[in-house]
């Protein structure tokens, strides 16, 4: 009810009570946009820390959820981070995959660099978390599987070509690994210097296979070798 004051002069005044807050209706997530939630707050924290150095504390208190939350979607840290890891791989492969659209080999080299420099450069969380090992994860979901995946399709490009010119085709998987290693090594490097631009370091890189690759000797021996 409405409270009466005696103002001056010997007024009455009215004084109407203040109006109450709003409550603010907090919008409940699903439980499929609450998990993603937690994965994009795990890879940021797994990205940021590494694996050992993230606490399923702060991974809820991120989100504003409980602990039980986290383990409800994921069952424990091993297992959120078991999910970005393999979303990671998936993604990175998925691209590399689809840059290499065909074309002069040389070309295929080209698509394969700026594909990791592009995810380097779009998805440094991501990349973050794929190039610390973990020994949680096994081989076949890491960095280390992606560029393999990637070095047996690069190897089956120069077996051909190793073939047309006379190479022991059976040396292309030596070959590709080393290519893809030398792009993999100065991309994780990248990662942190950022100069040149991506566009400078993939035609320096390719500049470096390609022409490697077409003045290679049939039968490459060791200058020390030589001497002996």
């Amino acid at each position: 009810m409405p409270e009466v004051n005696e103002g001056a002069g010997g007024r009455r005044t009215t004084a109407v009570p203040a109006a109450k807050p709003k409550a603010t209706s907090r919008v409940r997530m699903s439980a499929a946009q609450r998990r993603e939630q937690l994965i994009a707050i795990g890879r940021q924290l797994f990205a940021e820390r590494g694996f050992d150095a993230t606490s399923i504390e702060e991974v809820a208190a991120r989100a504003k959820v409980s602990k039980p939350v986290v383990y409800e979607h994921f069952g424990g840290k091993e297992g959120l981070y078991a999910v970005v890891v393999d979303r990671e791989v998936r993604a990175l492969l998925d691209r590399i995959t689809t840059a290499l659209t065909g074309g002069h080999p040389r070309e295929l080299l080209e698509q394969a660099a700026m594909a990791l420099l592009g995810y380097i450069e779009e998805e440094t969380s991501g990349f973050r978390v794929l190039v610390r090992e973990s020994p949680l994860i096994s081989p076949t979901g890491n960095f280390s599987s992606v560029m393999n995946d990637v070095a047996h399709q690069v190897e089956h490009i120069l077996g051909a070509e190793f073939k047309s010119r006379g190479y022991d085709p059976k040396l292309a998987e030596l070959y590709s690994q080393a290519l893809v290693g030398m792009v993999a090594l100065t991309g994780t490097w990248w990662l942190e210097v950022r100069k040149p631009r991506k566009e400078t370091v993939a035609a320096h890189l390719v500049n470096l296979a390609w022409n490697g690759l077409s003045h290679l000797e049939a039968k490459p021996t060791l200058i020390t070798a030589r001497r002996r």
